[in-house]
């Protein structure tokens, strides 16, 4: 174990130490929360896939394998869908608005009146997203340390806020740049082919499995449904996707670097599904599915390739826990504070953005890392999240993009309402059940179309500014300036 040990210090120092690259480059409020716009296809593609492809895709997504079979893939697949079609349709467009979070787009095409109440709702997304990657730290250090899991949260959710603190995005970006190399040889090119092997191949796992682990439809329509509406709708919309959209240097690395994540989404989920089937015929009596990636990592595995596979799964983790916390930051502080602070503060006021942002990421970092030690639930924690997202703001944004007719009335109705929908009916049907996120969505449609129509059309002055930040016509920001690349 000592030489596993070994690659993991190894693995947590170099993020340390990208951290403090970073700081040295994040110099303006552009390039502390967006990597000053401009990275290339090859960091983008693999910042991108990183921050999409957490622990809950990795870890949960083996267990749903183990579970389920090959139709486990489903929940990961989904969120694959969901980056080709933010990707192909939406990413070019919402890079050309050169803005810093989903309420500022909404601002703009609204007239500037729909933006805290989504803040406070993509803040309630966001913060919980960071809480269910920080909690995955606790399986990751149990295998290798066999680590209390208060420890093992504080350790890992610490060394996250540290490199997010110091550079912002530059530091995210380069330390995701690095987990997505790990993870994807740690899990598509090392435990996928030796899960395979030790399970006696294909044949062998079809002759000790139910045909159903083998039905790409087998965990059932109703559950893929709502896989599709909740992560693949979820993608299009979240603020820790959008903030790593805007780190695109032109309109065809957004599209065309968002394509190559997503189909690399497609692979992994599969990978995933078939290495929890693995699983399930190497130990067929496991307490908890979700003990599958780590036991089978602990058991099978040569000392270093499982150092390597682990930090792996460190790398999944930390990649979307540091990309939702800078979000859950971004919006605490450009969409909530700086806005309720604008009620007493004269406009103009000087104030050092990067070290603003800078105290806000440590701060919800903090209180990331005290929520991920009271909560258990991994599971409830992600859907709630899901659920107030694409309840609360599925309906304004994407109305927003695609409906000219929709109102700043019509978008705060709906946020309001869907919001408010999705908590009652999953305080009435539970946190997992369907209903919650299917009525909340539609109520929220219904009462934006209603409302929009009942209300004065939003000011064509608002919409023709909005028409040419969607064409990428209007001035980069003074604020926004940064050095022409090398």
């Amino acid at each position: 174990m000592a030489v596993d040990y070994l690659v993991i210090v190894f693995y947590m120092a170099a993020m340390l130490a990208m951290g403090w690259w970073g700081m040295r480059r994040a110099k303006s409020k552009s390039e502390f929360l967006v990597a000053g716009r401009r990275l290339g296809p090859t960091m983008y593609s693999g910042t991108m896939a990183a921050i999409v492809l957490g622990g809950a895709s990795t870890i949960g997504g083996v267990g749903l394998g183990y579970k389920h079979g090959l139709s486990g893939a489903w929940m990961v697949f989904a969120i694959g869908l969901g980056l080709l079609a933010l990707s192909i349709f939406f990413s070019a467009r919402i890079a050309r608005l050169k803005v810093y979070t989903v309420s500022e787009m909404l601002d703009l095409r609204y007239g500037g009146r729909a933006g805290i109440i989504s803040g406070v709702v993509m803040w309630a997304y966001t913060l919980m997203l960071a809480v269910t990657s920080t909690i995955a730290y606790a399986t990751i250090f149990d295998v290798l340390f066999d680590m209390n899991r208060t420890l093992a949260i504080i350790l890992g959710g610490s060394v996250v806020v540290a490199y997010s603190t110091l550079g912002g995005m530059w530091s995210i970006t380069l330390t995701d740049m690095v987990q997505f190399v790990v993870k994807t040889i740690g899990v598509l090119l090392l435990l996928l082919p030796i899960a395979v092997v030790k399970a006696g191949g294909f044949s062998e796992m079809k002759a000790q499995l139910p045909t159903g682990y083998f039905d790409p439809l087998g965990i059932g329509g109703e559950t893929i449904f709502t896989y599709v509406l909740i992560y693949t709708f979820g993608m299009l919309i979240g603020q820790d996707i959008w903030q790593r959209v805007f780190t695109a240097r032109s309109d065809s690395t957004a599209k065309w670097g968002g394509t190559v994540a997503g189909t690399y989404c497609l692979a992994y989920a599969l990978a995933g599904a078939v290495i929890g089937t693995a699983a399930k015929v190497l130990y067929p009596d496991l307490g908890s599915a979700d003990d599958a990636f780590a036991t089978i990592v602990k058991n099978e595995l040569p000392m270093g390739v499982r150092g390597l596979v682990l930090a792996a799964a460190l790398a999944a983790v930390m990649s979307t826990s540091s990309g939702a916390l800078i979000a859950c930051a971004t919006v605490a502080n450009n969409d909530i504070w700086a806005r309720l602070r604008g009620l007493t503060t004269a406009p103009g006021t000087d104030r050092d953005e990067v070290r603003g942002n800078r105290v806000f990421i440590l701060l919800m970092g903090l209180a990331v890392i005290g929520t991920a030690i009271a909560l258990n639930n991994v599971v409830e924690a992600l859907t709630v999240a899901y659920n107030l997202l694409v309840g609360g703001l599925l309906v304004p944004i994407l109305g927003g993009l695609l409906w000219k007719r929709g109102t700043a009335q019509g978008a705060l109705a709906a946020v309001t309402v869907g919001g408010l929908a999705v908590i009652g009916l999953m305080a009435t049907y539970g946190i997992l059940a369907n209903e919650p996120i299917l009525y909340g969505l539609l109520s929220s449609l219904a009462v934006y179309v209603v409302v929009s129509l009942a209300t004065r059309p939003t000011d064509e002055a608002v919409l023709a500014a909005w028409r040419e930040r969607l064409a990428g016509r209007s001035p980069e920001p003074v604020s926004e300036e940064v050095p022409v690349s090398q």
